[in-house]
């Protein structure tokens, strides 16, 4: 799943969870970087992440796509 999980971040598709407030997303910024980095929000803190792990991140949370609250239904 991680692949596909990337390839979906790398379109600007959100995974999170609305019941723990944990979200996972790729900043238009990001798009056509060498070593993109996305977002991990979670616990009221944002942080940076790579892909591979933002790829694990999103299986072993088994975080889905979603709507993000101020965001919307894509990242850019």
């Amino acid at each position: 799943m991680s692949q596909i999980a990337k390839k979906h971040l790398l379109a600007g598709i959100i995974f999170g969870d609305t019941e723990t407030g944990e979200y996972i997303y790729l900043p238009g910024g990001e798009v056509g970087a060498e070593h993109p980095l996305c977002v991990f929000e979670h616990d009221g803190t944002k942080e940076d992440i790579d892909l591979d792990m933002a790829g694990h991140l999103i299986d072993h949370l088994t975080l889905k796509k979603c709507i993000h609250p101020t965001l919307g239904n894509t990242s850019f």
